[in-house]
């Protein structure tokens, strides 16, 4: 069984219920696919996120199948959802004031690299299923980014929110600080809480009515 992974949407892609030997041929007029451009995909996906599921022609056009069948507006909404996570993680690699290390700068770059490229698995200009090998690429590289992505819109938020004065790494140590100071006050607070519990080993008779 595979083990739960974060997924850069509430509603995960149907990728993991998608299998070798059941491809869905009826894709193969709206899309072509090269099953050596396949494997490359599949290599670039390991290079970014190594625990990611396989890649395989017969999966993808299922997947491909999947997209069409759906009304056109909520087809949009998978690609639409999945394109706005390749947007934070660009402002990411471009804000001064966040310091990813530079594994993680190199793995975006690769992301960002295929989804920039004209020339990738599946044509762009294909209507719905153009884009579908780049959300695919995010779908399951992003347990690589999911933590640094969170991290970023909780620092992003307490910036706005605090206007923390200082240079970049100033202002993310103060953030650090009051992140920090909030895991302690819950700490203190379940520490509080415990106390109003009677330990599990006192006499039996202290409680005994009589």
């Amino acid at each position: 069984m595979r083990m739960f992974h974060p997924t850069p949407t509430a509603q995960p892609l149907p990728f993991d219920h998608m299998y070798s030997g059941m491809g869905a041929r009826e894709t193969a007029a709206a899309i072509e696919l090269n099953d050596a451009a396949v494997v490359q995909f599949d290599q670039l996906l390991h290079e970014i996120h190594a625990d990611a599921p396989r890649v395989d022609t017969d999966r993808l056009e299922q997947l491909a199948a999947w997209l069409l069948k759906l009304p056109t507006q909520q087809a949009r909404e998978v690609i639409e959802s999945r394109l706005e996570r390749v947007r934070e993680l660009r402002t990411l690699l471009d804000d001064e004031d966040w310091d990813a290390d530079e594994a993680t700068h190199a793995r975006i770059g690769k992301l960002l690299s295929y989804i920039d490229r004209e020339d990738d698995l599946i044509a762009d200009r294909i209507p719905v299923l153009g884009q579908l090998d780049d959300v695919l690429l995010i779908e399951l590289a992003w347990p690589a980014f999911a933590d640094e992505a969170e991290d970023y819109r909780d620092f992003i938020a307490y910036r706005d929110v605090n206007h923390p004065d200082g240079a970049a790494d100033e202002r993310r140590a103060a953030w650090v600080r009051e992140r920090l100071d909030e895991v302690a006050l819950w700490q203190h607070a379940m520490w509080v809480r415990e106390q109003h519990y009677a330990p599990w080993n006192l006499p039996r008779g202290l409680f005994r009515v009589a």
